[in-house]
C-alpha cells in the first residue's frame, strides 16, 4: 500500500479524468439505446427484457475482470477496452439500418456491457493502489461523483439530441469519448506486481483457482463484506430496477405525454437524479471521518421512503407534472442514499481486502451486487407490462420490504463496524 499519495496525485487525476470522458460516452449510449428500442418497438416487456439480459454477460464477466485486474498492467487493461468500446460503436453506427434493429441492439448492448463487466473491476482494484488507506473513502467519493456526473450530463445531453437529430450523433461522441479516455490513460502509471505462473497451469484453471480464493476469503474470513452485499443487492433489487424499468414506461405510455416531449422529460429526470448522486458522493467525502457503520440502517430506511412517496403521488395525484416531479425527487433523493451506502460499502471492502485480492474480492462483490439489477428489470418489466392502473402498488411493495430489511441489519452493522475499526488498527 503506498503511504503517500493522496487524491491529488497525478496518476489519480489522470485516472479520474479518463473516468468521466469515458463514463460520459458511456452514459449517453446506455440511454438512447434502449429508448431508442422502447421508441421503435413501444413493448415495455422488451424493454425490461433487452435492459435485463444485457447485464447478464457484464455480471458473468466481472469476476474474470477481477482476475485480470490482479494479474495484468490495470493501465494497459483500460486502454485495450476503451478502444475496443469506440470500435464497437463505430461498426454499430455502420450496421444501423442493415440488419433488424432488435437483434442488433441486443447484441451492441451486450457487447458493450461485457466490455464494462472487465473494465470496472479494474478501476476500482486501481484505487487502493493509487491511494493511501486513510484517503480511501475521498478517492472512492471523487470515483463515485465522476459517475454521478456523467449520469447527469450524459441523459440530459443524449435527451436533447435523441429528440432533435436523433441516434447517430450521440453515437459519434461516444466514438469520440472512448478514444480520447484511452489515450489520456496511455500516460498513466499503476504499481503493477506480475504474479508468477504455476508451471502446467492453464488459464482457465488459474482463473478459476483465483475466482475460487476470492470466494473462501469473503465467506470464510471476511464475512462482513458479503453481508454487505446481501443488504446492498436487495435495495438494486427492490428501488434501483424498479425505477429503471417505470420511469420511461410511465413517461411514455401511462402519464399521456406526447412522445417527442417524455423522451426529453426523461433525459432531464436522468440528470437530476444524477444530482443526488453527486450530492451522495459530496457528502460521503465531506463526511468522510463521521459516517460509521451503523448508519448503513438509516440510509437503507430512507431509501424505502423516497420510493413510497413516488407510489402516493401515483395514486393520489391528479396531475402529470406533479406526479412527475415528486416521482423525480424521490428517486433523486434515494440516489443521495444509495450513493452514501455504496461509496461506505467499497471503501470498507478496500480496507478488508489486501492488494493482492482487491481486484477479485471487488469484481466478486460488484458481480453479487449486480446480478439483482437484470432480476428486478425483467420482473418490473412483466409487472408493469400487466398492472394496468395500478401502478403505485409495486412502489408500496418495494418500500414495505426495503423497511423491514433496513430493521433486521441494525445489528449486522454494529457488528462490522467492530471488524473495521479492528482492521484500522492493525493497518495503522
Amino acid at each position: 500500500m503506498n503511504t503517500t499519495k493522496s487524491i491529488l496525485s497525478k496518476d489519480f487525476i489522470l485516472m479520474s479524468i479518463g473516468q468521466i470522458i469515458s463514463l460520459f460516452g458511456n452514459l449517453i449510449l446506455r440511454f438512447a439505446l434502449p429508448l431508442y428500442l422502447l421508441n421503435q418497438t413501444g413493448s415495455s416487456t422488451l424493454f425490461g427484457i433487452i435492459s435485463a439480459i444485457s447485464f447478464i454477460p457484464m455480471i458473468l464477466l466481472f469476476p474474470v475482470g477481477g482476475v485480470i485486474a490482479d494479474r495484468l498492467n490495470k493501465r494497459n487493461i483500460m486502454v485495450a477496452l476503451d478502444f475496443s468500446t469506440s470500435v464497437l460503436v463505430f461498426l454499430f453506427s455502420v450496421l444501423i439500418g442493415k440488419f433488424e434493429i432488435v437483434p442488433l441492439i441486443a447484441i451492441s448492448m451486450i457487447i458493450l456491457y461485457s466490455i464494462q463487466g472487465a473494465y470496472q473491476p479494474t478501476v476500482k482494484a486501481s484505487i487502493p493502489v493509487l491511494v493511501d488507506t486513510k484517503y480511501l473513502m475521498q478517492a472512492n467519493s471523487v470515483v463515485d461523483i465522476i459517475s454521478s456526473l456523467a449520469n447527469m450530463i450524459g441523459p440530459v445531453i443524449g435527451g436533447l439530441l435523441f429528440s432533435l437529430v436523433g441516434l447517430k450523433p450521440i453515437l459519434f461522441i461516444s466514438i469520440a469519448c472512448f478514444f480520447l479516455s484511452a489515450v489520456m490513460e496511455m500516460f498513466l502509471q499503476i504499481p503493477f506486481e506480475r504474479k508468477e505462473k504455476q508451471r502446467n497451469e492453464n488459464m482457465l484453471a488459474m482463473g478459476l483457482k483465483d475466482i475460487k480464493e476470492s470466494f473462501k476469503f469473503m465467506f470464510q474470513y471476511k464475512p462482513a463484506i458479503w453481508k454487505m452485499c446481501i443488504t446492498y443487492g436487495s435495495v438494486n433489487l427492490l428501488l434501483c430496477a424498479l425505477f429503471i424499468i417505470a420511469m420511461p414506461v410511465l413517461l411514455t405510455q401511462v402519464l399521456g405525454f406526447q412522445k417527442e416531449f417524455a423522451n426529453q422529460l426523461y433525459g432531464y429526470a436522468e440528470g437530476v437524479i444524477a444530482v443526488g448522486s453527486i450530492l451522495g458522493g459530496l457528502l460521503a467525502g465531506i463526511l468522510a471521518k463521521k459516517l460509521k457503520t451503523t448508519s448503513i440502517p438509516y440510509l437503507i430506511i430512507g431509501c424505502a421512503f423516497s420510493i413510497l412517496a413516488g407510489g402516493m403521488a401515483l395514486q393520489f395525484l391528479t396531475s402529470s407534472i406533479a406526479i412527475y416531479i415528486v416521482l423525480v425527487a424521490g428517486c433523486s433523493v434515494l440516489m443521495v442514499l444509495t450513493s452514501l451506502f455504496q461509496v461506505q460499502m467499497m471503501s470498507y471492502i478496500q480496507i478488508l481486502t489486501p492488494n493482492d485480492l482487491i481486484g477479485k474480492v471487488i469484481s466478486c462483490v460488484i458481480c453479487f451486487c449486480m446480478c439483482s439489477s437484470p432480476i428486478g428489470q425483467f420482473l418490473y418489466g412483466l409487472v408493469f407490462e400487466h398492472i394496468g392502473n395500478y401502478t403505485y402498488i409495486p412502489f408500496y411493495a418495494a418500500s414495505l420490504v426495503t423497511i423491514v430489511i433496513g430493521l433486521l441489519s441494525f445489528s449486522i452493522y454494529s457488528k462490522i463496524g467492530i471488524e473495521i475499526r479492528q482492521q484500522i488498527e492493525e493497518l495503522n
